[in-house]
């Protein structure tokens, strides 16, 4: 992988991450474009990825600090309980990721049908949320919480986009837009960042992985940029409701990954 080919795949990492139209098939619609697609192709996603988290931490670090400290008071306030909301989104996912791990990686070398598929998917979610009658919760629930976490398990298929699954689901659930759009963004944080912890154990990051340092230093640094932007223009997105225009671009882009799959 080229540096420049790195700076453009961590870009597009950055700016689909937060945006509902699934940075894991972006990333596997630019790594085809490039003829990248190999072994070293999910170590560089789990960089970029790491470095999206990054951003997260950066833009909502009021937010994370306020329930640090709330969760050590060691009382059950509304922060513990946020905590332990996020904790229990977390269930489904570990699941997949411990008995479904090589299934799933080996999902993301089988070409671009089961991602255009997947963002047609994404596209009809979206458009349901967008449709759906507006309610107003002002606190997920867990029983949300954890259905929310199911969304999240399911969208780790190559064109599932994780935040336009889960924020869709907690809108159809009948919560509050921004309420929902922070809680799928903190979510992520653990998973994410325990996926590169293990990488990195594992010595996937080492030169041993054939990925040049470089490559993968441009690459995260670029998503991590990228990142920052799109995360603050994804939360003002989302509280004005105009996630119709993602369901539009999913679909279009899905037909166009089928059309290039079949055609080849």
């Amino acid at each position: 992988m080229d540096w420049w080919e790195a700076l453009i795949l961590g870009l597009i990492q950055g700016l689909t991450e937060f945006l509902p139209v699934s940075s894991s098939g972006h990333l596997q619609i630019g790594e085809t474009l490039f003829g990248l697609q190999g072994e070293n192709s999910l170590t560089f996603a789990v960089a970029v990825h790491a470095a999206t988290v990054c951003s997260t931490i950066l833009i909502l670090w009021k937010e994370i600090a306020g329930l640090g400290k709330g969760l050590f008071r060691f009382q059950w306030n509304g922060e513990t309980q946020y905590v332990s909301k996020i904790i229990l989104s977390m269930i489904p996912v570990a699941v997949v990721g411990v008995f479904f791990k090589d299934y799933i990686e080996s999902l993301f070398r089988s070409g671009l049908l089961l991602v255009g598929a997947c963002l047609l998917v994404t596209a009809a979610l979206l458009a349901f949320a967008y449709y759906a009658k507006p309610r107003t919760k002002e606190k997920i629930s867990f029983r949300d919480a954890f259905f929310i976490g199911v969304a999240q398990a399911c969208a780790v298929l190559p064109g599932l986009s994780r935040s336009g699954a889960t924020i869709s689901t907690g809108l159809l659930l009948g919560n509050r837009k921004e309420t929902v759009a922070q809680f799928s963004f903190l979510m992520v944080l653990v998973p994410i960042l325990g996926e590169a912890l293990l990488d990195l154990m594992k010595g996937g990051f080492s030169g041993a992985a054939g990925m040049p340092a470089s490559a993968l230093c441009i690459g995260f640094i670029a998503a991590f940029a990228a990142g920052c932007a799109a995360c603050k223009w994804m939360l003002a997105i989302v509280k004005r409701g105009k996630l119709i225009y993602f369901a539009v671009y999913c679909a279009f882009v899905g037909a166009m990954a089928l059309a290039w799959e079949l055609a080849c």
